[in-house]
């Protein structure tokens, strides 16, 4: 951008016998239009969560017997969280385990009877129903084996559900409840965030999306992971986060009450310094090139309509209706159109400025 200088010219009056000097004709702050590959820092509202955070809660009803971590604690996957009282279930797998060692002896009774039956039947010295009853009652003696095996099986899954451990390695969040407390799988114990990776969620407007997928975002928002550039978090202190994220995950469905599509930015926290419902702004870099920068303050807003003050060959400025695009620093626009390459236009006081106005002033000569 070339700003032009500032200049003025003093006139000289004779009154009294003497020159009383005159206000300086003051030239306007003009640029001339070019174009230039700009990045512009897109910025949205987010909200981290962790990539699995898991929410936790019995499989089974009883007494909580012990709470094995603490609100904040970091644990691995596998991590013994919570025991619920397991009397009863060790008493049921004991049943159980007893009922198939009776149904097994059974089995083994069964069998060798029909084992004999069949070499007798063979042999043509008993019937044929007493052969097939021998059949029956050894085919019912298996599958009562087979019955008490699943109680077994069983029985050991509801006692291994009275030790609740971590599903996934992460941070352990708020625990509401109290050993002694009556347990049941609708009851909330806490949630383990998975924080080795952190998710930020947020929206993006379709004008956003629009303009992304023109600069190499792909043609298909659920694609943005292959296209995506390094991502920045800044915290609500303003403090951006060290490590850099990437999109991972879009919907392929513009939201039609909000006019928006939800994304999720995956930043790496190897430090732990990122928590599970932290709030802050996620800055995306889109890259626009060849495109025509002009300051926002040149810009005139009548109605609907957005207008800039050309210069022409005389000094006179003459409106020309402009479209812009917002590039969110607060201080230029995207010229899309009303304007060409090598056009000047007046930047600075555009709203002081009608119709036909000289803005460019020559230079007073210098004085010997």
């Amino acid at each position: 951008m070339t700003w032009a200088m500032v200049l003025g010219t003093m006139v000289g009056l004779s009154a009294c016998g003497g020159d009383v000097p005159q206000a300086p004709m003051t030239s306007y702050e003009t640029v001339t239009i070019k174009k230039e590959n700009i990045t512009v820092p897109v910025k949205f509202s987010a909200k981290l969560k962790g990539e699995t955070d898991v929410t936790i809660t019995p499989q089974v009803s009883g007494q909580l017997m012990r709470i094995c971590v603490t609100e904040g604690d970091l644990v691995k996957k596998g991590q013994v969280l919570f025991i619920i009282d397991q009397r009863d279930a060790q008493l049921e797998l004991e049943a159980a385990q007893a009922s198939l060692k009776s149904a097994i002896a059974q089995e083994n009774s069964a069998r060798i009877e029909y084992e004999s039956n069949k070499n007798l039947y063979e042999k043509k010295i008993v019937s044929k129903y007493t052969f097939d009853t021998a059949e029956n009652t050894y085919e019912q003696a298996k599958a009562s084996v087979a019955q008490y095996r699943a109680q077994v099986n069983r029985a050991k899954v509801n006692l291994g559900y009275c030790t609740i451990t971590a599903p996934v390695a992460g941070s352990i969040g708020e625990i509401p409840v109290r050993a002694g407390d009556q347990v049941s799988p609708s009851t909330y114990l806490t949630t383990v965030s998975g924080n080795a990776n952190m998710d930020a969620e947020f929206s993006l407007p379709e004008t956003i999306l629009s303009m992304m997928l023109s600069e190499g975002f792909g043609t298909d928002p659920s694609v943005f992971a292959k296209h995506s550039p390094d991502i920045s978090f800044v915290m609500k202190s303003g403090t951006e986060y060290e490590h850099k994220g990437k999109i991972t995950r879009a919907t392929g469905v513009v939201n039609a009450s909000t006019g928006t599509i939800s994304l999720k930015a995956t930043f790496p926290n190897p430090k732990g310094q990122l928590y599970s419902g932290m709030q802050g702004t996620i800055v995306i870099p889109i890259q626009e090139t060849d495109v025509m920068v002009i300051p926002q303050e040149a810009v005139v807003k009548l109605q609907d309509k957005q207008q800039v003050y050309k210069v022409q060959p005389d000094s006179t400025a003459t409106a020309v209706e402009v479209t812009t695009q917002d590039i969110f620093d607060g201080e230029h626009y995207i010229a899309l159109s009303g304007l060409n390459v090598g056009d000047k236009i007046v930047a600075i006081g555009a709203n002081n400025l009608h119709e036909g106005q000289k803005v460019i002033f020559p230079e007073a000569p210098q004085k010997k």
